[in-house]
């Protein structure tokens, strides 16, 4: 009998990590994922594994954000030698988002600990190295979509698309116990079928357990044609009022659409005169490794590349400047009134996005656009909530700009566009009645998730689970 607990994203949207438990398969984490929010040494230090890292046999990734994957070098640290699968451009992303990852806690574990030692105070010692971060790459194993292959003598693997980001994946995996067969489908984060670039997520159609995210259960995106229109909207009021826009945008995925949307602005004559800065290094590496799996892309969408004699994202948009080096970024500041920037974190947490904050959000003429999920604790939902002043760098800041959600340019599926993917599954039974899986919902908050299974319920006759932390179920 396989064992299901979970370890993270259970009534939260981030941190997703849960442990599958079987003879067959030994014990194998789907995800490891550390919580987004606050100090970059907070986070890495106020996390623990309430497990042996060393006793895990395996990991399965569905794709690279760091609320799925940005434990894995603690992890290892702690003793875990087993292989890491996921999509062959996860493995490419994986290299630049835990590199990033890795600077930015050295540099604030550095600042800690030298206060720490003027205080007097025992130094904090780090939690994971370098070192560590290329063992994680080593340990990967990157594998094609939907190829199916052993993990072990009685256990088959499958990654699917899931739409969401670049590699992202559906976890489907088969266990022959007994002689029978068992199907657990672990959806990752599901993609919105509206996002440029992206493929739709791939339906699946039989599974005896379904892990399903919820991010975004409690409620459906805007239309995609007034999305853009407001999009359109709110950059064109801002260059009438002679202001300047920042937006907070995720490195991988969120960035490249951002591009691509742009791109399409340009080409029809609707972009004002923007300069467009993206002002994120590991957002412009991003960028050139979708370059490299464009093939992998929405068919459409890179057909409108072709068309305007472009290969490359930001060839696609001819007013994009590529903020390499901290001095790139300063020379932004001085621009009074038509600069367009694109920065991260995409939650406000850290990032280069807080120092144009520092420089412009006071300013009623400017605009802050979000375009996606800002999980609780951060400063990205704390502005997106309206509150007025707020603390960063040691110093209050007034709240000027104007606040704007672009919620239709989510990566993540919208409450129908979940309802829809769960409904495919069926289980045929020679003999029986058709059966439908034990669905439980990750990876999102408790109304989010409540209203997702009230509604499965309602419209589907869906019953569905919402498992608490260190919840374990058996299947």
């Amino acid at each position: 009998m396989a064992k299901l607990t979970f370890y993270g994203a259970a009534q939260e949207v981030t941190g997703s990590c849960h442990m599958l438990e079987s003879p067959a398969v030994g014990k194998i984490l789907l995800d490891c994922g550390m919580h987004q929010g606050g100090d970059a040494v907070d986070r890495v230090h106020e996390e623990s594994f309430p497990f042996n890292p060393a006793e895990i046999d395996a990991v399965i990734l569905s794709h690279g954000h760091l609320d799925h994957s940005g434990l894995l070098p603690t992890l290892v640290n702690q003793g875990f030698d087993g292989p890491i699968y996921c999509t062959q451009a996860t493995r490419q992303l994986l290299r630049v988002l835990l590199e990033d990852a890795r600077g930015l806690y050295e540099r604030d574990l550095e600042r800690d600990n030298l206060r720490r030692q003027r205080a007097g105070r025992p130094l904090i010692e780090p939690r994971y190295t370098a070192h560590d971060v290329e063992k994680v790459l080593r340990l990967c194993d990157g594998k094609q979509y939907r190829k199916p292959f052993g993990i072990a003598a009685d256990v088959e693997l499958t990654f699917l698309d899931a739409g969401h980001i670049l590699g992202s994946a559906i976890v489907h995996l088969k266990i022959i116990e007994h002689g029978k067969p068992r199907i657990l489908v672990f959806s990752g984060d599901l993609g919105n079928r509206h996002s440029a670039l992206m493929n739709d997520p791939e339906y699946v159609n039989e599974a005896d357990l379904v892990l399903m995210e919820g991010t975004y259960g409690n409620r459906n995106h805007r239309d995609h044609d007034a999305t853009l229109e407001q999009f359109r909207q709110v950059l064109h009021e801002t260059w009438e009022a002679g202001g300047n826009v920042m937006i907070p945008s995720f490195a991988i995925g969120r960035s490249q659409e951002l591009i691509y949307y742009l791109g399409c602005l340009h080409h029809s004559g609707e972009l004002d005169n923007w300069q467009v800065f993206l002002d994120s290094p590991m957002a412009i590496e991003v960028t050139e490794i979708y370059d490299r799996w464009l093939h992998l892309l929405d068919d459409e969408d890179i057909r409108c590349l072709s068309d305007a004699n472009r290969e490359s994202l930001a060839q696609f948009l001819p007013t994009l400047k590529l903020c390499r080096s901290a001095e790139d970024s300063m020379q932004i500041n001085a621009i009074k009134q038509g600069a367009l920037i694109i920065a991260g974190s995409g939650m406000c947490t850290g990032g280069r996005i807080r120092h144009h904050f520092k420089h412009r959000i006071w300013k009623r003429e400017n605009t802050v656009i979000f375009i996606g999920f800002q999980a609780r604790g951060t400063l990205g939902r704390m502005l997106v909530d309206g509150v007025e002043t707020f603390k960063m760098f040691g110093d209050d800041f007034k709240v000027g700009a104007r606040i704007e959600t672009i919620g239709g340019l989510s990566a993540h599926a919208g409450q129908d566009e979940l309802i829809d993917w769960i409904d495919r599954f069926r289980k045929e039974s020679p003999g029986t009645e058709t059966q439908r899986p034990r669905v439980m919902l990750v990876h999102g908050e408790t109304e989010a998730l409540q209203a997702l299974s009230d509604r499965l319920q309602q419209d589907k006759g869906i019953r569905a689970e919402i498992p608490a932390y260190r919840d374990s179920i058996e299947f």
